[in-house]
């Protein structure tokens, strides 16, 4: 095993305790299930690489490590099976000049005082037949479903793809904010009103990031800026995909894989309760089609997870392949069943080449491996706080 020094370990230690709100860059412009903590992803990019650096992440789901990557001046690739967590990698990492910033207030401006939902307009007939729509016609929520369609019609009419995306997100942050797991659903006038904060918060945020990304370069006399890319394909086929075989071998992986066990809806919103709507793909311009398990490695009810270390081993297969042995990988896991499912999990590791790092028993250790407790962690479900899911391991690995 390799040993890692103590400045590492602090440096780990101290980010997994962090428990403060995520506010900064960009990555409040959505909030994807069980997304990774900055805290951590900066500090293990600043441990492990340096500014020029390749990092990807196989599972990329909200982008925050891309985030962080291309603030610290690393050259980033995110991968995800799912439409909507690429779209929103997308956005979150595609810097938007001053000149479309201001562009989109004054977009957004004119959307919240123009709207008026007595004015007809053709509804997404298309979107309507294939269930996007599902659970958006109640006597309460109607409403909101009619702002949305009449501010995607809207919104149609930028031709900038860029500017496009950026505001499309933005009404999807909004959307979720009026919609999921919500007991009361806001007025439309409190829903025009959060439309218009989104889009300025995503303003500063993206200010934030390229600022940040300037400094970057110019401290560390890069010679270009970091590239990003985010593809939708399986983590399966990473090693035979032609933008990822022209890239060097990434420094650090870095990623939160599917939690074996763990019910986590990655595709859905879920309305008054249980009711599931797959309008976020709606609102993105995404297609979905697919199942929980499509998503998560497999069903979580099946004895033994048997599909879930099937596709994690074969996934991992063909992340080994693109290391070097300077290479390392950091994950962020959590486990239902830890005291049965980390051990098949690292031993699903051992299988895909990867060696376990030591850590040395100190404060912040447990079993010679860095867990945290994650802040105000809820799923879907009842639970919340003291399930084994709410705590996360920082597994760190390399090739044998």
């Amino acid at each position: 095993m390799h040993k890692i020094s103590d400045i590492v370990i602090n440096d780990l230690s101290s980010a997994a305790q962090d428990a403060s709100r995520v506010t900064s860059l960009t990555h409040t412009f959505y909030k994807y299930p069980a997304r990774l903590s900055p805290t951590i992803v900066r500090a293990a990019i600043e441990a492990f690489t340096q500014p020029g650096d390749w990092i990807l992440d196989p599972f990329v789901g909200g982008g925050t490590t891309l985030v962080e990557a291309r603030a610290l001046g690393r050259s980033g690739i995110g991968i995800d099976n799912n439409e909507l967590a690429v779209f929103v990698s997308q956005v979150k990492t595609t810097l938007l000049s001053t000149r479309l910033l201001n562009r989109a207030i004054r977009i957004a401006q004119d959307l919240v005082e123009n709207s008026n939902l007595s004015h007809q307009h053709p509804r997404p007939w298309d979107w309507i037949e294939n269930g996007y729509q599902k659970n958006l016609d109640s006597r309460t929520i109607w409403r909101i479903r009619k702002q949305i369609e009449q501010y995607l019609i809207k919104l149609k009419e930028i031709k900038n793809p860029k500017l496009h995306k950026f505001l499309r997100c933005a009404l999807l942050r909004t959307a979720q904010w009026a919609l999921d797991n919500r007991k009361t659903t806001p007025s439309i006038a409190e829903f025009r009103q959060k439309f218009f904060e989104v889009v300025g918060e995503m303003v500063n945020g993206m200010y934030e990031l390229s600022s940040s990304q300037i400094c970057t370069i110019e401290d560390s006399n890069l010679r270009k800026s970091p590239e990003t890319h985010v593809l939708h394909t399986h983590t399966q086929d990473i090693d035979t995909h032609p933008v990822i075989t022209q890239l060097p071998a990434p420094k650090l992986i870095i990623t939160s894989p599917p939690y074996p066990g763990v019910h986590v809806i990655y595709h859905r919103w879920q309305i008054h309760g249980r009711k599931e709507t797959p309008a976020p793909f709606w609102i993105a311009n995404c297609h979905d089609g697919h199942g929980e398990s499509h998503y998560t490695f497999g069903c979580r009810s099946m004895a033994g997870l048997e599909n879930y270390f099937s596709n994690l081993e074969s996934a991992y297969q063909a992340i080994t392949s693109l290391l070097n042995e300077q290479s390392i990988v950091v994950q962020v896991i959590a486990f239902s069943e830890p005291a049965w499912q980390l051990p098949r999990y690292l031993e699903v590791m051992d299988k895909a080449g990867l060696k376990e790092w030591c850590l040395p028993t100190r404060a912040g250790t447990e079993n010679r491996r860095l867990w945290r407790d994650v802040p105000n962690r809820k799923w879907y479900a009842t639970l919340q706080d003291k399930t084994a899911s709410s705590r996360e391991l920082i597994l760190l690995h390399s090739l044998k």
